[in-house]
């Protein structure tokens, strides 16, 4: 089992922030890392994510959502059963009329040892996606 993860402070509140973040049609005019995304965020839904991450492949990826706490948490799992799967979320927490971010993800299955450039880049387009996330957020 392995956790890579990016914490970005975002001059906005929680709602505005979990607006952006939850607003999938929209992931194309901001998010680096989730160049495409569709469905519905709630408990249960699979929903759709054409990931870009930094140096790697294009891939896409139906993970269900497990968690989506209006303002607080947006968790999915997706998995390849047995090789590789991974629990992804963002967490929002208020402080001093803005938001602290949280994006991680723990990683598990039997390819995890040998992923290790392929998590570095994961944890770098979080950090991209979270900087993103921050700029759209403090500019609207």
């Amino acid at each position: 089992m392995k956790t890579v993860s990016a914490t970005t402070w975002i001059d906005a509140q929680p709602l505005k922030v979990w607006a952006i973040l939850t607003d999938l049609s929209r992931y194309q005019e901001w998010n680096p890392f989730f160049v495409a995304a569709a469905g519905e965020i709630a408990v249960g839904r699979r929903i759709f994510l054409r990931c870009l991450p930094p140096g790697g492949r294009p891939m896409t990826i139906k993970p269900t959502v497990t968690a989506a706490t209006t303002g607080a948490e947006l968790r999915w799992t997706a998995s390849v059963p047995g090789i590789i799967g991974g629990e992804h979320s963002f967490t929002l927490s208020a402080g001093n009329g803005g938001t602290l971010l949280v994006q991680s993800e723990t990683f598990k299955g039997l390819l995890v040892p040998v992923s290790g450039r392929a998590l570095a880049r994961a944890e770098t387009g979080f950090q991209a996606l979270n900087s993103a996330l921050k700029a759209r957020a403090e500019a609207l």
